[in-house]
C-alpha cells in the first residue's frame, strides 16, 4: 500500500516536509487566504468606499463659509449619492431625522429639496477662535 503525498490545498502539487504542512509556499498560502476573505471583505470595501463618496459628495455641496446649504435630490443622484447608505443618524428636538455621512448630514425637505449640514462639534473642533 503505498502513501499519496498530500496536496497543496491552493494549487494542488505534492507537499513534502511536516505532517500537518497544507501550502507548497507563502505564495499559495497568501493567495488562498486572500480568496477564502474576498467575498467579506469586498462588501465592506464597497460600502466604505460608498460612505466616503457620499461624504465626499456632501461636503463639496455644502461650502466652508456656510452652516448649510439646500440642493435637489436628483442633482445628489447625479454627482452618485446613494442615500441607502449613512454612518449614523440624528433626531432633533422638533423630529426632523437627520442622516449622516461623517460629520456631514443631510435633511429629506418637501418636493425633493434636500438640506446639507455639517455637524457642528466637529466645526467647533476646526475653528481657530474657541479655546479648550
Amino acid at each position: 500500500m503505498t502513501v499519496q503525498p498530500k496536496k497543496c490545498v491552493s494549487c494542488g502539487k505534492p507537499l513534502f516536509g511536516r505532517v500537518d504542512k497544507k501550502f507548497c509556499d507563502d505564495y499559495c498560502r497568501n493567495s488562498y487566504n486572500n480568496q477564502m476573505k474576498s467575498g467579506s471583505n469586498r462588501l465592506i470595501r464597497n460600502i466604505n468606499n460608498a460612505l466616503k463618496r457620499n461624504r465626499n459628495i456632501l461636503a463639496n455641496i455644502l461650502p466652508d463659509t456656510e452652516d448649510t446649504a439646500k440642493t435637489l435630490r436628483g442633482n445628489m443622484l447625479e454627482m452618485g449619492f446613494q442615500f441607502r447608505y449613512c454612518t449614523h443618524t440624528y433626531t432633533n428636538k422638533k423630529g426632523n431625522l437627520y442622516a449622516y455621512c461623517y460629520d456631514y448630514g443631510y435633511l429629506k425637505l418637501d418636493q425633493d429639496w434636500i438640506l446639507v449640514v455639517r455637524n457642528k462639534e466637529e466645526k467647533r473642533e476646526r475653528s481657530p477662535f474657541v479655546k479648550s
